[in-house]
């Protein structure tokens, strides 16, 4: 940073490590004033630790770094110059080659990305890459909650963010302790990536598929209860033969569909008095901040 003559400032956020890391923060913050922490209360994950981090940030071009070396500095003046000189809203790493272990994290991660590319619309190779370069309006634009940080560019794309371009960038072997992530983390994935594909159509406007949805089973339903009624009633004019409404099958799968048409209709509409009344509450409890 000082190389490139930047003006800067670094944040780190300490989510609710067990070793020295706020001792080692709250000594850097001491030498250098650019340096700044955050210390979680406990462990809440990468996604509420970037938003924490986004909140605090100043600085019109925001780079996000992992902690575990894997990340090289040496990407920030490339990545600074995109999105400075070339006006992209986001840059997001590409690890091409990295230094996993292929069974348990190229191979998923490849099949994640693929997944998320045909859903998302966007062409990147590896949406989950820690080392990513932002304007300070999409970091201050998105809100990241739940795992969602898997997902920042097609979060950033769907508040409107349209340049959104990729850089090789190169992956280092982790040289201290272990990563938590496991195999689970790319179920999760999937399945958050499932909820973000319902949420950009119909997050903000959930009675457009619940109530949708709901009519049209309702519709089904009363039609049904209706043919099975009126049958009756035209049998009985008829003096033909008929058996009772309630001995007839069909009619409580009629009856069935009506009252799940309703149940819809109502989760929508829940859904929408839900989103009018959210008041944004942040889902950490941040338990002290360096000085400085």
């Amino acid at each position: 940073m000082q190389s490139n003559r930047y003006f800067y400032e670094i944040i780190f956020v300490d989510d609710g490590s067990t070793d020295t890391s706020w001792e080692i923060i709250e000594n850097l913050s001491k030498i250098n004033p650019a340096v700044k922490g955050i210390r979680f209360q406990r462990n809440y994950g990468k996604s509420q630790a970037l938003d924490a981090g986004f909140e605090m940030v100043q600085g019109d071009v925001v780079i996000t770094m992992d902690a575990d070396l894997q990340d090289n500095p040496e990407e920030i003046p490339e990545l600074f110059n995109l999105i400075k000189e070339e006006n992209f809203d986001l840059i997001s790493g590409w690890k091409k080659k990295r230094y996993d272990n292929v069974i348990t994290k190229n191979i998923p991660s490849k099949l994640f990305n693929a997944i998320a590319r045909k859903t998302s619309g966007l062409t990147l190779h590896d949406f989950n890459c820690g080392l990513k370069a932002y304007k300070k309006e999409v970091v201050k634009t998105v809100k990241i909650s739940g795992e969602m940080h898997r997902y920042i560019p097609v979060l950033a794309k769907n508040e409107g963010f349209s340049k959104i371009g990729e850089k090789v960038v190169q992956h280092q072997a982790r040289k201290y302790g272990q990563t938590k992530f496991g195999m689970s983390r790319f179920i999760n994935g999937f399945l958050d990536l499932i909820t973000l594909s319902f949420l950009s159509k119909f997050g903000k406007r959930p009675m457009h598929f619940f109530g949708l949805l709901g009519t049209l089973m309702f519709l089904v339903g009363f039609s049904s209860a209706a043919y099975i009624g009126f049958s009756k009633l035209y049998k009985l004019s008829k003096g033909l033969k008929t058996i009772l409404v309630t001995d007839n099958p069909w009619f409580y799968i009629a009856l069935t569909t009506m009252i799940l048409g309703t149940l819809l209709f109502l989760a929508g509409f829940l859904g929408e008095l839900i989103i009018k009344n959210n008041k944004g509450e942040k889902h950490y409890a941040i338990k002290e901040r360096t000085q400085s």
